[in-house]
């Protein structure tokens, strides 16, 4: 148990989700009280140890289902000790019976004799009568017929599952579960009822489904080989530039308690600077008991100061759901920052600081940018030396010392003028200057991308992709 446990957590390390040694040693301990015949307290004792955040969850319950899937834990000697597994065997034989402990070989053979229809027939009754045990007999005949599981293959098993619920007709097993089209309907509430309860009916089949072809995956190829086909980013790795509907959802919901941590995190440090600059008074008084020595240097109290950041952000195609992220964040933690203030452009510049007043969600400011921001000047694509030239006649008298200037873009100029000079004017004039690239290193100078030109006027140039990317730049400003 211990190995597996070992295995298990390895495979969440490498999935991102931040595991101790110490709660390595309190999963282990917490397996030495429960009963490891529950297959479903062993995965809320996993989660309460291992998972400190429930963005994490859907990542830990598909490395769970993985290493300890539903045939492998019929095995009772794996996870138990003989004398535990002698005491199980009864159970074991009970439930190898239903089917979801059957070899592939035996599910082969019992869904070899049923036809198409036959098999159509025994999913509906299945699903009418609410019977898991026969639910999972009938998804594992399904999968026998259908899914063509080629044993060794590298593969996650997507297209498994794909071709095997393609085949089982879902469209019109939910219809006759709900009763569509079987006479008049008089209570609209009723039917309304039967279509959710006949659509939660089908998803427990899809479930079923793919855990069948997992299983059979992690039977061929192994648990840790497995692992890695079927690994999902963490909310805080996605790609921002390439993510889907749902995994913007996601980084959505990241992105406030993201906010929250960093702006602890800002205040902290700053409260930790004890000490600021020499005091030559108290310092040389202090040295009279040692001859004038100034062993003993005495300092004057700190006066942290909060600095001002101007973000410069590109907000056009699939860079802007970068820019809609960092300025969020930014605006988020602004009461670390004395000022800030947003500009966006894509061949014209705008300052969009006002959106962000009086405004408690710097999500409603992002989200009015599309609409009001006055970004296009001539043809709408990006022109980064024009935006940087108009920043520079507008709003440089206003970049002092005590400001960080941050351009977010990907430096992708449509070969249109560079105009760096104003980067080397910008970097005289501020305390720093950093560029966040959302593209990868690889891409970088690339076709029209014009990096290595700004990049001799940036205190740094960074990629930044994700939001842990961001976290890790952004909590370095304070």
């Amino acid at each position: 148990m211990l190995n597996l446990l070992g295995d298990f957590i390895g495979e969440l390390r490498a999935a991102g989700i931040p595991i101790s040694m110490s709660e390595h040693v309190d999963a282990a301990r917490a397996m030495e009280v429960i009963d490891l015949s529950d297959r479903e307290l062993v995965r809320s004792s996993l989660a309460a140890t291992l998972v400190k955040d429930g963005d994490h969850l859907p990542t830990f319950n598909t490395a769970f289902e993985v290493f300890f899937s539903t045939r492998s834990w019929l095995n009772a000697e794996e996870f138990m000790g003989d004398e535990d597994a002698d005491d199980q065997s009864s159970a074991e034989g009970a439930a190898g019976a239903t089917g979801p402990g059957q070899s592939r070989g035996e599910g082969g053979g019992a869904s070899s004799s049923l036809s198409a229809q036959e098999l159509a027939d025994m999913l509906f009754r299945a699903l009418r009568d609410g019977d898991r045990s026969a639910i999972r007999q009938a998804a594992g005949q399904a999968v026998d017929r259908y899914a063509g599981i080629e044993p060794g293959r590298p593969v996650g098993g997507t297209y498994y599952l794909f071709r095997t619920l393609r085949n089982l007709d879902l469209e019109n097993l939910e219809r006759r579960l709900s009763g569509a089209g079987e006479g008049p309907v008089e209570d609209v509430l009723a039917e309304r009822l039967a279509r959710d309860e006949a659509r939660a009916r089908i998803e427990q089949l899809k479930a079923e489904v793919e855990r069948e072809i997992r299983e059979r995956l992690v039977e061929d190829r192994g648990a840790e080989a497995l692992a890695k086909s079927v690994r999902k980013p963490l909310p805080e790795d996605l790609d921002v530039m390439h993510a889907n509907r749902e995994e913007m959802a996601q980084l959505e919901r990241a992105l406030r308690p993201l906010s929250r941590k960093l702006a602890v995190r800002l205040a902290r440090r700053r409260r930790r600077r004890r000490r600021g600059p020499v005091d030559l008074r108290h310092t040389v008084r202090r040295s009279l008991s040692t001859g004038g020595v100034p062993i003993d240097l005495r300092f004057k109290p700190p006066h942290p100061a909060k600095p001002e950041i101007f973000v410069i952000a590109d907000i056009s195609g699939s860079v802007a759901s970068f820019a809609r992220f960092t300025l969020h964040l930014v605006h988020a933690i602004s009461s670390q920052f004395s000022k800030v203030r947003s500009f966006v452009f894509v061949d014209g510049l705008d300052e969009v600081s006002r959106l962000f007043e009086g405004v408690d969600d710097p999500a409603e400011a992002v989200a009015r940018i599309n609409a009001e921001a006055d970004v296009i000047a001539f043809d709408g694509h990006s022109d980064y030396g024009r935006a940087l030239l108009s920043f520079h006649e507008r709003f440089a008298k206003d970049v002092t010392r005590r400001a960080t200037v941050l351009i977010l873009g990907d430096a992708r100029n449509n070969y249109h003028q560079a105009h760096a000079e104003v980067v080397a004017d910008l970097q005289y004039r501020a305390k720093a200057v950093y560029w966040l690239n959302p593209e990868p290193t690889a891409y970088w100078n690339s076709g029209d991308s014009i990096v290595n030109q700004y990049a001799p006027y940036c205190d740094r140039v960074i990629e930044c992709r994700t939001l842990r990317q961001l976290e890790a730049f952004v909590g370095e400003l304070g």
